[in-house]
């Protein structure tokens, strides 16, 4: 009897080691996976901060908190289980998909420019594609909705990255990968989005608390300069969402057989790194992101007209012809 309970324990035991081995692996397949999707990270994070202008401090860090269940809902309840089956039954639609959600984020930074160039025009095109807020509570609707779109299209290019990096033929074991990397880049996003946007409150409050000149220095320099880190990054979140979409399309078109557009890019990414071979990666990478911006910003030119004359009064038309509740 006792020799064979400590057979169970025994085997048991074997049980766990495989169960640890199999989740290190997962852990370790997941980081090294989003490690190659980090442009794409860090073009979320640039994004996010936008969506929180115009709102008093106390709710800043529940509308990051919203931003970030709807993001972890779009990839564990939309995108993981869409990009698996997608890869298994449907990986030619991927791409076409992509390359949709690529022409958004062209189209939100191209209206964020025209926003910028020409804001009185640019009002007048955003009140007739939605109302405008009555209040805070339906502004605040309006933004997080807003971010948790622009998410989704950020996260199926986090998503895709992801997928295309796991070397696991199992399906449940990629499927643990993806969701494993997604919750831990959805944490990393929105954890430095809550610290960037809540750092001028720590800067008064270092102001007034710290027990040294130094810090309270400090405190105040952060007060005055974290305004003017909005700004930046307010641009850099622009110039992002523009570029990330443009990339897509390029990328897209190159699939579909039209290799102008990238080998526009990859010429600029060669002359880049010869003509700065100290800094040839760097220069590389800036050279593709200034390509593949302005190639965004020509196509979300293109769709604000279009948005404006033809997407939005085609879909006020079929809204107007669906049931009410059906509408909601």
């Amino acid at each position: 009897m006792s020799v064979g309970l400590l057979a169970l324990l025994d085997d048991v035991a074997g049980l766990v080691k495989v169960a640890a081995a199999s989740l290190d692996d997962v852990a370790g397949q997941a980081a090294k996976a989003g490690a190659k999707a980090a442009g794409a990270v860090i073009d979320d994070a640039a994004v996010t901060p936008n969506y929180l202008h115009g709102f008093t401090a106390d709710r800043e860090l529940p509308i990051v908190g919203r931003i970030a269940w709807g993001s972890i809902k779009n990839k564990l309840l939309f995108l993981l289980p869409a990009a698996l089956l997608l890869s298994l039954f449907a990986p030619w639609l991927i791409t076409p998909l992509l390359m949709i959600g690529g022409a958004y984020l062209c189209y939100e930074g191209a209206e964020k420019v025209f926003h910028a160039l020409a804001p009185h025009n640019a009002e007048a095109h955003e009140a007739s594609l939605e109302p405008i807020a009555a209040d805070a509570d339906t502004l605040e609707e309006q933004k997080v909705a807003g971010a948790i779109q622009t998410d989704f299209i950020l996260s199926a290019e986090i998503m895709t990255i992801i997928l295309a990096a796991i070397e696991v033929p199992d399906f449940w074991t990629r499927a643990a990968i993806l969701a494993v990397a997604g919750i831990g880049i959805t944490v990393a996003v929105y954890g430095v989005v809550a610290l960037i946007v809540k750092g001028d409150d720590f800067g008064v409050w270092t102001a007034r608390n710290a027990r040294t000149g130094v810090a309270r220095a400090f405190g105040r320099g952060l007060v005055v300069a974290m305004p003017v880190f909005m700004q930046i990054l307010s641009v850099i979140g622009t110039a992002a969402m523009t570029w990330v979409g443009g990339s897509i399309i390029v990328h897209g078109l190159y699939e579909f057989g039209f290799a102008g557009p990238e080998h526009i890019v990859e010429g600029a990414a060669h002359w880049a790194e010869h003509t700065l071979p100290a800094i040839a990666g760097v220069a590389g990478w800036f050279a593709t992101a200034v390509v593949d911006f302005f190639f965004g910003l020509a196509l979300g030119a293109v769709m604000i007209p279009l948005v404006g004359y033809v997407i939005t009064p085609a879909w006020k038309a079929i809204k107007r012809l669906l049931p009410r509740r059906a509408r909601a």
